[in-house]
């Protein structure tokens, strides 16, 4: 039987992600627990409160530091309950301090192939390399820049694609379908370490 995990996500805007989680594993294999944002008033609290669910603004500038920061927000999910944390459009850093908190449970979607195209303006690098295929990545964060084991992929050929707007919304769809698909995967107990590459990630069948 599939476990309802308690999970907390992470967000910095209009949360398009969030709602694929609530709309398909929330209340199912999960249950979201907390939602919070680095950024006031974005659209993504407007969703969550309208689900019912607890929310909470981080801002870097309310903190003294970093580590202030993800001390506090980790703290306060962990009060909520969270074992996973998912990084959902989430446009802030995350501390060695905070990955301490939630060991091997914070994963992250990114608008790109990895290990090609990490951090920032994912698609716009792409496009600026005149990559034809593009695609989503679903991966475990660690203190990196996007260069956690990998848990889902997904590409899609693009050969005219000229604009950052039109790659991100051929992309949307398998981020909508990749990120519920890896808290499934998490909540089932499916996801373990491949012994022969620490840094590929085993999806084992037949759980529960």
């Amino acid at each position: 039987m599939t476990e309802r995990v308690p999970i907390a996500v992470l967000v910095s805007g209009t949360g398009t992600n969030l709602q694929a989680l609530l709309d398909t594993v929330h209340g199912r294999e999960a249950q979201v627990v907390a939602v919070a944002s680095s950024v006031a008033d974005v659209p993504a609290l407007a969703r969550a409160e309208q689900r019912g669910v607890a929310t909470a603004v981080f801002a870097r500038a309310s903190y003294p530091d970093r580590g202030a920061r993800d001390a506090a927000l980790a703290g306060w999910l962990l009060e909520r309950g969270a074992r996973l944390v998912v990084l959902a459009g989430y446009m802030e850093l995350l501390g060695e301090s905070f990955l301490s908190r939630f060991p091997g449970a914070v994963i992250n979607v990114h608008p790109s192939l990895l290990p090609a195209f990490p951090g920032l303006r994912a698609v716009e690098q792409a496009l600026e390399y005149g990559v034809k295929v593009f695609g989503v990545t679903v991966h475990f964060v660690d203190a990196g820049v996007d260069s956690g084991a990998i848990i889902l992929q997904r590409a899609v050929e693009l050969p005219d694609a000229r604009e950052p707007g039109e790659v991100l919304a051929a992309l949307r769809p398998l981020e909508h379908a990749l990120l519920p698909a890896a808290v499934a995967l998490f909540a089932a107990g499916a996801l373990g370490v491949d012994p022969g590459n620490l840094r590929r990630v085993a999806i084992r069948s037949g759980e529960g």
